[in-house]
């Protein structure tokens, strides 16, 4: 019942009450970034840079090293080396007694862009904390040995990972990326991995595993005064490199218009993928991105269906020096295969040449807000004060995503989608029975069968040579 006192609820209102639902599911991301206090910078003459944060009667202690050279800088052939050098920053007892013996929590990250070192515990146990980064950068020696078991501990880590999913990812970047650095997979393939040797370890350390490549934050209980003492007793003596390796990639070509199909010969089903070229992290329409991700998705979920019983996810992944957009799915059978890339293309068409509608945009925004992660305090202040050295922008950090992405209007997500998608090359890959796929793919273009070689065509006989042409014969007059 409508009273005096009870304004009506008319359709102007829907847009206000659906923006204020995601201004409250985007609150919990955005005020630990928001409220992030400014950390106490300090560099070693080293060159190692350090951003503290002392927070006093924290009973918890975060230490979080990146060192700013990731897989990008992987050797040729050798993919997995960067992550390998991760691997033997701590071993298998080390990670045991930080869980058992220090309560807490020991993770080494690789990326494209960076290897991540995230050690926490008791704010007590500070020095101890301390003694294992200094003993990981430090005291690293190679044997044969010790090379020979972490490449066969990875290799076979990698082996029981791989899917047919994994295949598709690594085919997508590969096909978009062509030679570029991004075409590679940052943890390896059992292959690459098995073709590193010591040598090419002991290059990438020396090169890479330096001060002067690397950002030290320690959020928690400890005085600046007793942090900095220790910081130069313990890490003073890690050596720094004569110069930093420029990045220096050369521009990838444009990807083939023909869509690659891997042969895994008997499978059922196949997995496909959709892929353009997307934003570097210090793009400021990076959160319009990862936002257009989640409407993307629906619009190809309401295109073709039958997904929504699959596995289909779009995604945006952000790097230093661009990033891919993927639309990701697994179907059943060659012919869904098909529709699959079909629908995509036209979804992704479609968005960069019409606005998208108010409500979408919304369920769009909402689902993006589902996806942030639900960090602690300290782990989100020390991601986005290490992504500002990283990629040399503010605009990476968390509280900048959620403001961007809740104030993304329909005509803004229409231009960075035109940027994305319109007149863009894109990489199409499907993963399963080369022969089933063959017939149905045909029908959407050009397809290539990896590996395979293509039809020689018959040589044609060489053209007869002209025909001599006889000298005229010039009559003289008498």
């Amino acid at each position: 019942m409508t009273t005096l006192n009870t304004p009506r609820r008319g359709p102007r209102s829907r847009p206000l009450r659906l923006a204020l639902a995601l201004l409250l599911a985007l609150a919990p991301a955005a005020a630990s970034a928001q409220g992030a206090p400014e950390p106490r910078r300090e560099q070693l003459l080293n060159g190692l840079r350090i951003l503290a944060l002392n927070r006093p009667g924290d009973p918890q202690l975060l230490l979080r090293l990146r060192i700013h050279s990731g897989a990008a800088f992987d050797l040729a052939g050798k993919e997995g080396l960067m992550a390998l050098l991760g691997d033997a920053l701590f071993d298998a007892q080390t990670r045991e007694y930080v869980r058992e013996e220090l309560g807490g929590r020991l993770e080494v990250s690789t990326g494209l862009d960076a290897v991540d070192v995230t050690l926490s515990g008791r704010a007590q146990d500070f020095d101890r904390l301390l003694e294992l980064i200094r003993n990981a950068v430090t005291n690293m020696r190679f044997t044969n040995e010790s090379v020979a078991a972490l490449r066969e501990a990875r290799r076979k880590t990698l082996a029981e990972a791989e899917t047919a999913a994994a295949a598709a990812d690594r085919a997508a970047a590969a096909r978009l990326f062509n030679v570029h650095p991004y075409a590679r997979p940052a943890a390896g393939t059992p292959e690459s991995v098995a073709r590193v040797e010591r040598a090419d370890l002991m290059l990438i350390q020396e090169r890479f595993l330096n001060p002067n490549n690397a950002t030290l934050v320690v959020v928690g209980d400890v005085q600046p005064a007793r942090l900095m003492r220790a910081l130069r007793q313990s890490l003073g003596g890690w050596r720094k490199s004569d110069g930093l390796v420029p990045e220096t990639f050369r521009r990838p070509e444009a990807p083939d218009a023909r869509t690659l199909v891997v042969n895994r010969a008997g499978a059922e089903g196949a997995e496909v993928r959709l892929a353009v070229r997307g934003l570097a992290r210090a793009d400021r329409d990076r959160p319009a991105a990862q936002v257009l991700a989640a409407l993307v998705r629906e619009r190809w979920l309401a295109a073709f269906p039958e997904l929504r019983e699959r596995a289909a996810t779009v995604r945006h992944e952000a790097h230093r020096e661009g990033g891919l957009f993927v639309l990701s799915a697994s179907v059943r059978t060659s012919a869904e295969a098909a529709k699959a890339l079909e629908t995509a293309r036209a979804v992704l068409n479609s968005l960069a040449s019409n606005v998208p509608s108010a409500a979408e945009l919304d369920a769009a925004r909402r689902a993006f807000a589902d996806t942030l992660d639900a960090q602690q305090a300290a782990d989100a202040w020390a991601a986005s004060w290490l992504d500002e050295h990283s990629y040399k922008s503010p605009a990476v950090t968390a509280s900048e995503t959620a403001r961007a992405a809740a104030a993304l209007t329909p005509d803004e997500a229409q231009r960075v989608a035109a940027r994305l998608f319109l007149h863009t090359p894109s990489a199409a890959v499907a993963v399963g029975d080369a022969e089933g796929l063959r017939a149905e793919l045909a029908r959407l273009g050009g397809v290539e069968v990896f590996g395979e070689q293509p039809p020689k065509q018959a040589q044609q006989p060489p053209p007869p040579p002209p025909a001599r042409q006889q000298p005229a014969i010039q009559l003289k007059r008498p």
